[in-house]
């Protein structure tokens, strides 16, 4: 598992950005990176500089994927037609954790991993646990009955912090959820700034 979830709150310091727009986020009260030399103005950022950082945003939104199943979203996308940017967000939006999240089935990324690895989620009828699974059009998720009446979701669900995309229908009342397109780039409600081509750009090197 990577490091990432035990750094989870620091992320947002050494990135410089709130990468959730969680209100409380570190870097709401400290816009500058941590340690000794963080509030030092930085020097003008490189091409590769600019291009490790738009990765490092976009593999860190994501939570828990360590670099090689991030590297191999990456390949994926290559693979597929279209636009590769376009196509590595609509496979990081397909993972299971990521469709758990953005139906506010839970209050995190992080949580959404947990939640699927304990067994709490069904898709169409079968529980998965692998929150690496890509879910596709049409894909009914719902959380388990026995589930249903956990804080964390109940809570989660009461949030007005963000809303449900439109490219996913939820019942509220049911804890259901309907995955209903792969989203476009400009759909995705990203609290700061992403650049997916600059992140093809880092790995076409």
């Amino acid at each position: 598992m990577t490091k990432r979830i035990t750094a989870k709150h620091k992320i947002d310091r050494r990135l410089s950005v709130n990468l959730w727009g969680r209100p409380k986020s570190p870097f709401n009260l400290r816009k500058y990176r941590p340690g000794q030399h963080g509030q030092k103005h930085a020097g003008k950022i490189s091409d590769y500089g600019t291009q490790l950082q738009a990765k490092q945003k976009l593999k860190g939104y994501y939570g828990n994927l360590n670099e090689r199943q991030f590297s191999n979203c990456f390949k994926e996308a290559l693979r597929l037609k279209g636009n590769s940017g376009e196509n590595l967000i609509g496979l990081l939006e397909r993972r299971l954790d990521t469709v758990v999240y953005r139906s506010k089935f839970v209050p995190t990324v992080f949580s959404a991993r947990q939640f699927i690895n304990h067994g709490h989620v069904k898709v169409n009828g079968k529980r998965v646990n692998i929150a690496s699974y890509m879910v596709n059009e049409g894909d009914v998720i719902e959380v388990r009955d026995k589930s249903k009446s956990l804080a964390i979701v109940i809570e989660s669900m009461k949030s007005a912090e963000r809303d449900v995309p439109g490219y996913i229908t939820v019942d509220e009342k049911k804890l259901t959820s309907t995955f209903v397109r792969t989203p476009e780039f400009a759909e995705v409600p990203y609290a700061t700034q992403m650049d997916p081509n600059l992140v093809i750009e880092y790995y076409s090197r």
